[in-house]
């Protein structure tokens, strides 16, 4: 046996498979209704944004992982994939095999959350990123245009403009409207994104869910689904604190545009920054681990 293989945990096969059916019980409560309207052909601009926005699919995210170094006795490596071995009675994922391919993609994930995790939350934004997406267009024009605008398009331009847009988050920032770009205090590269992502941004938090499942299966599924959570409720006040009127579908309106609607966004938006911190801990210390270390 390789030290690679070195099991640090062991669960017999009554406890990891009660583990993956909670998993996956967990995650079909967000994936069912989600297919359903995929069948449908609906779309819905919170709900479904998580599966069209990131890359993971859905039965990526159902399936479950136990993480690094734990032995799951009785398994088959086949019904795991090609990361997993044989490990006497049982199955473990080739840790070292992993971190070697992936070596690069960590160390960049790694440098990201630890910059972001060593900054001030900046909580002044008020969500006007999402004012910037329809800043200066006709509804014709707006992303979710099955959807209508609560303020008219100059009324909207004029809460963009009465606000400082310090908007860090590059891939908030790419989706801005030209006219909206040179409004922005900063301006976002991919290049500059360990420099200037801090951890009041809503995006840097909802990204959680996508470093967590790009380091699967180096992280448990359960810390992904966590991850997944956060940003499902993250996507909510996004969409709540911007300009679209999503009351019809349930979303009473944090109205930015008033003194009473920019302290609500402030507190949830703190709330949610607390809820990240441990979240990005986690990924951190997976990271560092000795577990994700490559064994010779």
């Amino acid at each position: 046996m390789t030290a690679a293989l070195t099991p640090s945990a062991v669960l017999d096969a009554a406890d990891w498979q009660a583990r993956r059916h909670a998993h996956e019980e967990r995650v079909d409560g967000w994936l069912t209704p989600h297919l359903a309207r995929r069948r449908r052909g609906e779309k819905h601009p919170v709900e479904d944004f998580l599966f069209t926005y990131y890359s993971h699919r859905p039965a990526q995210l159902r399936r479950w992982h136990p993480g690094p170094g734990v032995l799951l006795s009785g398994a088959d490596p086949a019904e795991f994939g090609r990361d997993y071995r044989a490990n006497g009675a049982g199955v473990m994922l080739d840790t070292a095999a992993v971190r070697a391919r992936r070596a690069e993609s960590i160390d960049w994930i790694r440098t990201l959350l630890a910059a972001t995790a060593g900054r001030q939350p900046h909580l002044g934004c008020f969500g006007m990123h999402e004012w910037a997406m329809v800043y200066r267009q006709t509804q014709a024009e707006v992303r979710h245009n099955a959807w209508p605008l609560r303020l008219s398009p100059e009324e909207t331009a004029r809460t963009v403009e009465a606000n400082r847009i310090r908007c860090s988050h590059f891939d908030a920032y790419r989706f801005f409207t030209a006219p909206a770009r040179p409004l922005n205090l900063l301006a976002p590269s991919r290049e500059a994104q360990p420099a200037l992502e801090q951890p009041g941004c809503l995006h840097a938090n909802m990204d959680l869910y996508k470093w967590a499942y790009k380091l699967s299966p180096l992280v448990p599924s359960e810390l992904v689904a966590d991850a997944f959570a956060l940003a499902r409720d993250i996507r909510t006040l996004d969409m709540r604190a911007s300009p679209y009127d999503l009351a019809d579908l349930g979303y009473p309106p944090v109205r930015v545009e008033t003194v009473e609607g920019r302290h609500e966004y402030v507190q949830a938006q703190r709330s949610f920054a607390e809820r990240a911190a441990p979240l990005r801990a986690r990924l951190i210390a997976e990271c560092d681990g000795p577990a994700l270390t490559t064994h010779g």
